[in-house]
């Protein structure tokens, strides 16, 4: 690393500032409201886990079914901070099972731009790609329908391996 004074001192002096932290809160509590709704919607097809923070990077929480769980398999919503924009992973609970479905799902259309495994999962699909955090109902709204409907396709594809 160049100099970690350098960026300490910038991060500081965005932090003074406040805009960043009130986006990154409020984005935050967004993707908790985001949970705190799946579960009251669709516990019957799911069950929800906590929230979890990456270095401002990733905002997420996993979510799964009998189905998954005896695969070893795990759905994470994400907001991609970096891209900012929400997105569901497919993600195993071992790096030998994440490899085993991505030697299975590489010549996918989710992964047929990608010559090597994602870092953390096994592949990745767009939800929203310009999310309009104006309009927090109407984006819950969008984020749940194209959940839904990703999540299926996935499981279903996922379905044809057996």
């Amino acid at each position: 690393m160049e100099d970690l004074n350098k960026y300490v001192a910038i991060y500081k002096e965005q932090l003074d500032k406040g805009d960043i932290l009130v986006a990154y809160n409020e984005l935050v509590k967004f993707v908790m409201k985001l949970r705190t709704e799946f579960i009251k919607g669709l516990s019957d097809k799911y069950s929800f886990t906590g929230i979890l923070h990456g270095y401002m990077d990733y905002t997420y929480f996993y979510y799964s079914n009998v189905f998954l769980k005896t695969k070893k398999l795990k759905l994470g919503l994400v907001l991609n901070h970096l891209e900012m924009r929400f997105e569901v992973w497919l993600l195993g609970n071992t790096k030998p099972i994440q490899k085993k479905y991505w030697e299975l799902s590489k010549s996918t259309k989710w992964n047929n731009d990608k010559d090597e495994m994602p870092a953390y999962s096994i592949l990745e699909a767009v939800l929203v790609e310009n999310p309009d955090f104006n309009n927090l109902a109407k984006l819950t709204e969008q984020i749940e329908a194209k959940m839904i409907t990703t999540s299926e396709e996935i499981l279903n594809y996922l379905k044809t391996l057996n």
